[in-house]
């Protein structure tokens, strides 16, 4: 089952993991290895990013947000994969995403000597970022025909779980998620309320959106790191929330 189908694919600055992903997850998926397996590894691999980080090994540090973002996208594939999909690993994936977000931000914060309260803007910064491209990119995909509908444009209570999960598992993570992300995709939505209602997003628009992707912006922060760059790495993200309102404007002039 494909996120998208053809006609609507375009190119993801966000998903260079995505080819890795798909290899690695046809070598498992015959395997124990679950999806919900994968993700806990892509945790892991986050948590020992963060120390990296911490004992200023930025190298390493950079290669693990790298792979990271690889082991990320692969946990969606091996249940694509292997045709079983969750709202218990959806969830999951994305409440790791957050906290790793959050720990990578006040990390760099601590070793940049930059003060705490400008982390949690820049954390909330990326974060905004990052539902952004989500909001058009689930739009896309319920526009898309026979594409993955497991995200949802607006979602306010649990789903009803899968066959191969508890639906009080999804209940708990769908909680948490809700807690995570419910405010960012409040704030985003009344930027734009309107974009749910678009026939058709076009390939060159998401292409531009894709800058915004958890991909992408863990990419350029491994760049930063690994050039030593990490007094920037906060500054930077602040500033590149602005974008929003160009990518905003540009749906609302071009894209009726």
């Amino acid at each position: 089952m494909p996120k998208i189908d053809k006609e609507q694919k375009f190119f993801d600055f966000s998903d260079y993991g995505r080819s890795p992903a798909i290899y690695a997850s046809n070598l498992i998926k015959d395997t124990f290895i679950t999806p919900i397996h994968v993700t806990i590894i892509f945790g892991i691999i986050g948590l020992i990013t963060v120390y990296a980080i911490l004992v200023d090994y930025y190298l390493l540090a950079g290669f693990g947000l790298i792979l990271k973002s690889i082991v990320d996208a692969m946990d969606g594939e091996l249940a694509r994969i292997n045709e079983s999909p969750s709202y218990s690993g959806r969830y999951l994936d994305s409440i790791f995403d957050s906290i790793l977000n959050l720990l990578f931000i006040l990390v760099i914060s601590y070793k940049s000597n930059i003060p705490i309260w400008l982390g949690l803007i820049a954390y909330i910064c990326i974060q905004l970022q990052g539902t952004l491209y989500n909001y058009y990119y689930v739009i896309l995909r319920h526009r898309s025909v026979g594409g993955d509908t497991t995200s949802k444009i607006f979602e306010t209570k649990p789903p009803v779980a899968f066959p191969i999960e508890s639906q009080k598992t999804v209940n708990v993570l769908f909680r948490i998620f809700k807690f995570l992300y419910l405010p960012f995709d409040w704030l985003i939505y009344q930027f734009d309320s309107k974009a749910y209602k678009i026939r058709q997003l076009p390939n060159w628009f998401m292409t531009i959106i894709s800058v915004y992707g958890l991909g992408f912006q863990l990419m350029l922060m491994a760049i930063m790191l690994s050039l030593g760059w990490i007094d920037f790495i906060i500054p930077f993200f602040i500033a590149y929330t602005f974008m929003i309102f160009i990518f905003v404007g540009l749906r609302k002039l071009f894209i009726k």
